[in-house]
């Protein structure tokens, strides 16, 4: 058994439970999907088709409806609940009068349910890091994009929740918190896709909080508990709580408690083959008989 491994089944409960109340608590999801999309501004670009992996409440669907209005646009999630919430957040003058499509799907970015070379951009903010077998999930992606069509998407970096995880070592043998992707293996995964040039990019964000109720608190409003097979079962207890609170405790700085996250951006574009199905190869020429 793979102890890191994510259940899909207790990640889309957890989401789906959080739905209602996700958009008061995603302050990081919103200013990380704002700064993905100012990087939209350097790249040329005018989707007809874009799909939103792992959408949400719809925040950043709605954002990418404003900026391509006449884009037919598809927001999948995992979490029926999150979906439920999305469709209805816009206003009815939003969705008469806006010229771009939106369709609500619910499915795994590990299972994409599309025609290959079906949407010309694919967009994923902070999604990735709950799939299993990143490797497959790009080049689940890079099947159904288009031939020079683009994929922008952000994760979580190995540094994610550092302080939290300093707080829970030693205090039992589960695990208390995801394992996140190395930005470097993260480009490799994507040439090894087909993926072309990806760009990677890392910074590190810091919230702070009072106790450490908060950082739990916060955590669990998002949906993003401990979804991994090597979990601890049941509550933590008194003690085991005491220990960990302790140890926090110990990070705390200018009167309050970090907590940090790494943030990868990538994007990169699907070229055109350079070889046949059966290894030859493809040699492209302005020459016409």
């Amino acid at each position: 058994m793979n102890e890191f491994e994510i259940d899909k089944r207790q990640m889309r409960r957890a989401f789906s439970r959080a739905a209602t109340r996700y958009d008061a608590a995603a302050v990081l999801q919103r200013e990380v999907c704002i700064r993905m999309l100012e990087k939209l501004d350097i790249i040329k670009i005018q989707p007809a088709r874009v799909l939103d992996v792992g959408s949400g409440t719809g925040w950043g669907t709605r954002q990418l409806g404003e900026r391509y209005p006449q884009a037919d646009i598809t927001a999948l999630d995992i979490a029926f609940g999150m979906l439920q919430v999305a469709r209805g957040t816009s206003s009815w003058w939003q969705k008469l009068f806006s010229g771009s499509k939106q369709r609500f799907l619910c499915a795994d970015a590990e299972a994409l349910p599309l025609a290959a070379q079906s949407v010309d951009m694919v967009w994923s903010n902070l999604a990735v890091q709950w799939c299993n077998d990143l490797p497959a999930t790009f080049a689940g992606l890079h099947r159904v994009i288009r031939t020079d069509g683009l994929l922008m998407f952000s994760t979580f970096g190995p540094d994610t929740l550092q302080e939290l995880r300093t707080a829970f070592d030693g205090v039992d043998g589960y695990n208390h918190v995801n394992r996140f992707a190395d930005m470097h293996d993260i480009g490799d995964m994507l040439v090894e896709a087909g993926f072309a040039d990806p760009v990677m990019e890392m910074e590190k964000l810091t919230l702070t909080y009072d106790d450490v109720k908060a950082v739990m608190q916060d955590l669990r409003s998002i949906g993003a508990h401990n979804a991994t097979a090597g979990r601890a079962p049941g509550m933590l207890g008194k003690a085991r709580w005491a220990r960990i609170v302790q140890n926090y405790e110990a990070l705390r700085r200018n009167g309050k408690l970090p907590a940090t996250f790494e943030i990868i951006y990538g994007h990169a574009w699907k070229a055109a083959p350079r070889q046949s199905r059966d290894g030859r190869a493809i040699v492209k020429t302005n020459f016409r008989l």
